[in-house]
């Protein structure tokens, strides 16, 4: 069973934004752990990381609200680029998962004018 097979065609439409409920769905579907991710810029380029801690861990910094509200500014950013199909595909598809120490990195091609906005 795949994670689409999983949400089903209208839960995780092409075109449809990604919600933060959405992508930590995906997380824990993937992963069986809530991990966080980070927008960042490489050089001129902008990845999407999915860091090896996760909020079920002690050492966790941020608090489930915390959390949360992280996940959804991410998401929103990434709907603003216009990846959130390119990002739905990766976290539904990837082998890999995130190693202590070693995040895992998809690199972002921005479909928006936007891309400017998010790199110095």
């Amino acid at each position: 069973m795949t994670l689409a097979d999983f949400f089903g065609a209208t839960d995780a439409g092409a075109g449809a934004p990604l919600s933060g409920a959405e992508v930590r769905a995906l997380l824990v579907a993937r992963w069986q752990a809530n991990h966080d991710l980070r927008l960042v810029q490489i050089r001129s380029r902008l990845y999407l990381q999915v860091m090896w801690n996760h909020l079920e861990q002690q050492s966790f910094p941020l608090s489930a609200e915390e959390y949360a509200d992280h996940i959804e500014r991410v998401a929103a950013a990434l709907n603003d680029l216009g990846l959130a199909a390119t990002v739905r595909q990766w976290l539904g598809s990837t082998r890999d998962r995130p190693r202590l120490g070693r995040a895992l990195s998809l690199p972002l091609e921005p479909v928006s004018g936007r891309a400017s906005e998010f790199l110095l």
